[in-house]
């Protein structure tokens, strides 16, 4: 702990009894001043024994007269005080010690008078002490003389006539040392003379001239009136000491002084070494009127031909502390002073050492002396100096002041700047040289000339130098370096070796980018880039998240899975915007060899790495997102697996050391973000799908669409044609029209597609509508006479850039959807709905494709005359699926049941010949999900009644009668609703599917779960008796018989005819 200032000036000796006490005095000297006995006692318990049984506390002061000046009585055991009866005082090492305390003091604090002749006056000792005093009082006395005596030397508060110094190139400010040379002999001997008096105070003027360099004023008008009042604090010879003439003076700058007249030196009418700055006396009132007659120090200075000059002081204005500008315009400058001070170790020294001489929060409460500070370390201009020292108003001085701050750190910045790049050429071309220097020896050494290798061999070091390769690695570099160097460049070996070091130094060893962990910007990426995806924004937003807690991200493995045209690539490049990463995409559809991951051996002919391995040289950062496109696509040849390669490089448990073929060293990719895209999940390897995070991508439904081309499609589409600023306006009834009769895919590709056709038509439109300009004869003769000489001249042929053709304003083209099939052709697609009103035996059943979802009837009929002896049969077609096959199946063998079960006087499965079929042939399809609709399309058959057509339904059946659970929802939902449907019947077990379902695509329907195909049956035939079961049996039967009649009698006409 540091002691306080007031023990600077005193040694403690070994404190006997009172260790404990001193040991804990300093902390308690700056919490409380020890004014008090009654505190000293409380403080260190000294009241329970007298302080003569301590030893001796202070000793050795700095000023040995100090203690007798002020009749201290520190000998141990001391217990008679000392009377004070107003003695004269005796002034102390450096020049007295200035007391300028009134008569007004009490015996605490007795009177000091001036060093001089004698005639000065101490204090008048009104407070006569006569009683002994007390341990406690002496060192009370000792440490307040140690404060005002010692640490507050007293400086004249008026000093009305002094010597002038002029000072070349800035001005000096109080409260900062400055050296100046004093080289005029005269000047000189008046200084020492000023130093021997005791009279070291001088005035320091600024030149005006910046190239005037002299110790005396001649004109007042050569310097600025507006000076300072300087103390000098000490003189040395100049030049080492070989010039005797000349002297170095440090001033240290007290206040602020204004010139009011330059005159000879005036004769001293009192002792020379009274000065006239002694405290002012009150006088009575007839006294007061009179003025005396002035009396300066600086008599003798007549002699010596020097300036002297008679000067006022200048005081600050007032000015409120809390004034906002004031502390605004602090502040300021010292956010400016941390600035320079990042920039010049210099300002960094003197704004330290400023600090350490303020108080916390001083700078606020002494803008004023900030100011001061700003202009005095400060290279500025003299004229902008001297302003901010005349200005008296605090906020003006403190404007100045910034103003002046402001260029300094200008000047710091352009300096540090060219420092570092002339840092940068120095360095290089020393390194060069010496390099260059070293080789030069190698070869005189050797006596052979450079082919080349060394500087191969050079730049490979520089880059592995520049890496952190792990250990491994660099043996394996370091080995293949000095095979190299062994190596004769015409030897193939050469080129194997020089193509293998090129790649180990292109990988990015220990080199990662930063990553951005801004929620709010991934946010704003993403949403800018993509409309709707919430489950893929979602995860990339728990992605980030975690990574910020966490510090650090480890590399995952995401597989986006949906519809082609969904956004699953361009959702790769946003995420690695959102997380400012490098994005590196290739796709591996089709690919059938394996060392398009792993690469090739280097013994063959053209070998090179994998495809991650190439990433990493491009992307040059360990950290990445590598998009690896169509995974499910991946094919399988004689040259092996790539989904079996692709199993070490996207396992997080492997892929910190994926081993490349042709590398054949261990590179982490723990730190790669994979992306993996797919339309379907089927075709993809079981262990490579476990390997990944599959995040679905269902298909936009019709209001996202909308909303897609408008923000998106159409500005760019827009643009690409050229007609961004022509009035081509492309409606919402037009795009609406497009997406239900043109573009009902998931994705939005082939909505693309159409827009771009229809913005192309429209410019094609427009520009026959302004016509061609065409040249005549003569200009097309010119321009190829021109073009010929350039072709001579230049030796290729070059063509001025055309300027894009001016659309008048009042051009307008307007796509609606009365006019859309002009740009685009007929509509492409009708209403899925086949049947307005559906017949007996046909249903609406939903299906899933990879283009989404679509609606798919069930149509069943009798192929053959019902009778009491006709056999039963099912026959299917609509090239039907394996796993749609024996839904069928299982539909009709339920449906044979339930009716044999609940409605057996209904014969119809027992003699009908039923051809059940699926439309639109030429689409394969497959799949569970069809069960339901097909029972109900034969229970419709057999009971001769019709569906409501705004039904549609999905769900597998059991042979037991139960409805599992199937996938789609959400496309089969969005097809029910393109197709008019108010009703959808889907199984129970997907209820969370359907309650997970935006608003906007399940308005308008009404969801009906079921769990039994009892459930279906109830709510689509509603209640029907076995009675009425009955009799439809019969008139169906009746009907077949009559129709059967019906048609023996038009063939036995036919054959008589």
């Amino acid at each position: 702990m540091n002691l306080p200032k007031v023990f600077r000036h005193a040694k403690i000796l070994s404190v006997g009894n009172l260790k404990p006490v001193f040991k804990q005095l300093p902390t308690l000297l700056l919490i409380q001043p020890l004014r008090n006995e009654t505190y000293l006692r409380s403080t260190f318990n000294w009241n329970k024994q007298p302080f003569s049984t301590y030893p001796q506390v202070f000793y050795g002061l700095k000023s040995k007269s100090c203690a007798a000046n002020h009749n201290l009585d520190l000998s141990e055991g001391s217990d008679s005080g000392s009377k004070n009866n107003g003695q004269q005082g005796e002034g102390g090492d450096s020049g007295g010690n200035q007391n300028n305390s009134n008569s007004s003091n009490n015996a605490d604090n007795p009177g000091n008078g001036n060093k001089g002749d004698g005639s000065g006056k101490g204090g008048d000792g009104s407070g006569d002490n006569t009683s002994p005093r007390s341990p406690f009082e002496n060192i009370h006395r000792t440490l307040h003389i140690l404060e005002t005596t010692l640490q507050r030397p007293s400086i004249p508060e008026v000093y009305p006539q002094v010597l002038a110094l002029p000072i070349a190139r800035r001005p000096l400010f109080p409260g900062f040392y400055k050296a100046v040379v004093i080289k005029d002999p005269h000047v000189t001997a008046a200084v020492k003379e000023l130093m021997k008096r005791g009279q070291p105070y001088v005035g320091a003027f600024l030149l005006k001239d910046e190239e005037l360099d002299v110790d005396t004023i001649t004109d007042i008008a050569q310097v600025y009136k507006v000076g300072v009042f300087s103390q000098i604090t000490s003189v040395f010879p100049a030049n080492g000491g070989h010039d005797e003439n000349s002297l170095t003076a440090v001033l240290y700058p007290h206040r602020r002084i204004r010139i009011n007249e330059l005159l000879p030196p005036l004769p001293a009418s009192a002792s020379e070494a009274e000065i006239i700055s002694q405290p002012v006396q009150q006088t009575s009132e007839t006294s007061a009127n009179k003025e005396p007659e002035p009396q300066y120090a600086t008599s003798f200075l007549e002699d010596y031909n020097v300036s002297l000059v008679n000067v006022e002081n200048l005081n600050d204005e007032q000015y409120n502390r809390k004034n906002q500008v004031i502390r605004a315009i602090t502040s300021e400058i010292v956010a400016v002073f941390k600035d320079i001070a990042t920039l010049n170790p210099l300002f960094r020294d003197q704004i330290a050492n400023f600090s350490m001489s303020q108080s916390a929060g001083n700078v606020f409460e002494e803008p004023a002396k900030l100011a001061d500070f700003a202009a005095a370390v400060s290279t500025g201009e003299p004229n902008e100096l001297q302003e901010v020292l005349e200005s008296l108003v605090i906020e003006e001085r403190l404007q100045k002041a910034l103003l002046v701050l402001k260029k300094e750190l200008v000047n710091a910045q352009l300096q540090s700047k060219i420092s570092k790049e002339v840092e940068s050429k120095i360095a290089k071309r020393q390194r060069e040289y010496y390099l260059m220097e070293q080789l030069k020896g190698i070869k005189k050494e050797l006596g052979i000339e450079s082919d080349g290798k060394d500087k191969l061999i050079e730049k490979f070091k520089e880059k592995a130098d520049k890496l952190a390769m792990p250990d491994n690695v660099k043996k394996v570099f370091d080995e293949e370096v000095n095979k190299l160097a062994h190596l004769e460049p015409a030897a193939s070996e050469f080129n194997v070796t020089r193509n293998y070091l090129d790649w180990l130094t292109q990988i990015p060893w220990g080199q990662s980018s930063p990553e951005n962990y801004n929620i709010k910007h991934a946010m704003k990426v993403l949403d800018d880039d993509h409309y709707g995806l919430q489950d893929v924004k979602d995860r990339i937003l728990e992605f980030i998240a975690v990574g910020k807690l966490r510090g650090t991200v480890e590399g995952k493995i995401l597989c986006f899975v949906g519809p082609p045209g969904v956004g699953k690539t361009s959702i790769g490049k946003s995420i690695a915007r959102a997380l400012s990463r490098q994005f590196y995409r290739f796709s591996v559809g089709g690919l059938t060899d394996v060392a398009e991951i792993k690469g090739h051996r280097r013994t063959y002919v053209g070998a090179m790495p994998g495809k991650v391995v190439q990433a990493l040289k491009k992307v040059q950062t360990e950290n990445p997102l590598i998009l690896i496109d169509e995974v499910d696509k991946i094919g399988r040849g004689h040259q092996g697996d790539p989904s079996s390669a692709l199993l070490e490089l996207l396992d997080p448990e492997q892929n910190s050391s994926f081993l490349d073929h042709y590398m054949d060293v261990p590179i982490n990719l723990s730190k790669v973000l994979f992306v993996c895209t797919a339309n379907v999940v089927d075709t993809i390897p079981v262990p490579l799908l476990d390997r990944m995070e599959v995040i679905h991508l269902s298909g936009y439904v019709a209001d996202e669409k909308v909303a897609i081309a408008s923000k998106y499609l159409v500005p760019t589409a827009k643009e690409m044609a050229g007609l961004q600023n022509t009035d081509v306006q492309l409606q919402q009834d037009a795009i609406e029209t497009l997406i239900r009769s043109y573009c009902r895919e998931s994705g939005v590709r082939n909505l693309k597609k159409h827009i771009d056709k229809i913005y192309r038509k429209a410019a094609l439109k427009i520009v026959r509508d302004i016509g061609d300009e065409e040249l005549v004869s003569e200009e097309l003769d010119n321009v190829e006479t021109e073009t010929s000489e350039k072709t001579k001249t230049n030796g290729a042929t070059t063509t001025e850039p055309r300027k894009p053709l001016n659309v008048p304003s009042n051009i307008h083209v307007g796509i609606t959807a009365g006019n859309l099939k002009d740009y685009v052709g007929p509509p492409l697609w009708h209403s899925d709905r086949l049947y307005d009103k559906t017949p007996p035996g046909v249903v609406m059943g939903l299906a899933w494709t990879s283009m989404g979802g679509s609606a798919l009837y069930v149509e069943s009929t009798l192929d053959s005359i019902l009778s009491t002896t006709s056999k039963p049969s099912l026959s299917k077609t609509g090239q039907l699926g394996d796993v749609m096959k024996e839904s069928t199946t299982i539909a009709y063998t339920f449906a044979k049941s339930l009716m044999a079960r609940q409605y057996p006087e209904n014969k119809f499965f027992e003699r009908a010949s039923i051809h059940l079929h699926a439309p639109e042939g030429a689409t394969p399809k497959d799949g569970p999900s069809a069960g339901i609709t097909m029972a109900t399309s034969l229970l419709s058959l057999a009971l001769s009644k019709s569906l409501d057509p705004t039904i549609a339904m999905t769900g597998e059946l059991t042979l037991t009668g139960k409805v599992l659970k199937v996938g789609g929802i959400r496309e089969k939902t969005v097809a029910a609703k393109r197709s008019g449907v108010s009703t959808l019947i889907f199984p129970k077990a997907n209820t969370n599917d359907w309650e997970e379902l935006p608003e906007n695509i399940k308005e308008g329907l009404t969801g009906v779960p079921v769990s039994d195909y009892e459930e279906v049956f109830n709510f689509v035939f509603g209640p029907i008796s076995k009675e009425q079961a009955k009799q439809v049996w019969e008139s169906m039967l009746a009907s077949q018989s009559v129709e059967s009649e019906d048609k023996k009698e038009v063939a036995e006409i036919t054959g008589q005819l």
